[in-house]
């Protein structure tokens, strides 16, 4: 029985109060700079109230603005950033899931090997191994396209692993049912794996959509035409203006839009994004 203690309680709650203000305030700022004037948060005081031009900076933003503070249209870039990162999402999952199928259900020589030459890959991020990556893009003729934006960044060993794991819970006893019933290894895969790994697939989903939203490095390396610039690198550029005094309030407009599409993909798949982190179902 949990025991009722006024004081933990409170003091709980203060701690959960404290960080999320903390994690929320630097958002409000950021809201409420993209409502003013581009001089306004230089002036030394900081305004924490809206201000009377949202509209205008959000038109202007998303208009011909952006183009004029040094930036492609911030449309185009939102929709390059929302391409990569529902393609990296994806194949991120297809290809782990049918690694860790391979590697859990199927006798092969060396499969052990490989599942650790896959887990080792971990140690190395696409940061450690960017320049025979770009080497190998460039020979391929991807520069400037959307799949030398996706594939080199498509693999996860994170994500076999955790398929692996899960599919180490599923009793073997299901797999002899189905054999016994005639199920071939695709039948079940796809009609008894992939339905039992629905919530892990929407919790990992959740997470490599954000990774591939949040890529700036390899895009930036790859891509030399303004039409394939995504909505980071798009930021970027709104706030390293060359000429002339950065607009801070365009630059957090962009912040908040660039914002949006990762916050709406977790509100959507809250609910099976945790049952996929806390449960598992079988």
């Amino acid at each position: 029985m949990v025991e009722n203690r006024p004081f933990l309680n409170f003091l709980t709650h203060l701690v959960l109060i404290l960080g999320i203000a903390m994690v929320v305030f630097p958002v409000y700022l950021a809201f409420i700079a993209s409502t003013r004037g581009p001089s306004d948060f230089l002036t030394g005081v900081v305004p924490l109230t809206p201000g009377t031009q949202m509209i205008q900076n959000y038109g202007v933003l998303l208009g011909a603005g952006a183009s004029n503070a040094g930036a492609p249209p911030f449309l185009l870039m939102l929709g390059n950033s929302l391409v990569m990162a529902i393609l990296v999402a994806i194949g991120k999952i297809a290809i782990s899931i049918i690694s860790a199928f391979a590697i859990v259900y199927f006798r092969f020589p060396f499969r052990v090997v490989a599942f650790w030459i896959i887990f080792m890959t971990l140690m190395l991020p696409i940061e450690v191994r960017i320049l025979p990556t770009y080497k190998v893009v460039a020979d391929l003729g991807l520069l400037n396209s959307y799949s030398g934006l996706v594939i080199p960044v498509i693999a996860s060993a994170t994500a076999t692993f955790l398929f692996r794991q899960f599919f180490l819970t599923v009793p073997e006893e299901m797999m002899e049912a189905a054999r016994v019933d005639g199920a071939g290894a695709l039948k079940f895969f796809w009609d008894i794996l992939l339905p039992l790994s629905r919530t892990n697939i929407a919790a990992l989903f959740i997470i490599m959509f954000i990774y591939g939203w949040n890529q700036y490095l390899w895009p930036m390396l790859i891509t030399t035409e303004p039409r394939y610039y995504t909505v980071v690198m798009g930021i970027k550029r709104l706030a390293a203006v060359l000429e002339g005094d950065t607009q801070w309030n365009l630059v957090m407009a962009g912040v908040i839009l660039a914002a949006l599409p990762p916050v709406l993909v977790i509100i959507f798949m809250q609910r099976l994004f945790v049952k996929g982190l806390v449960e598992t179902e079988k």
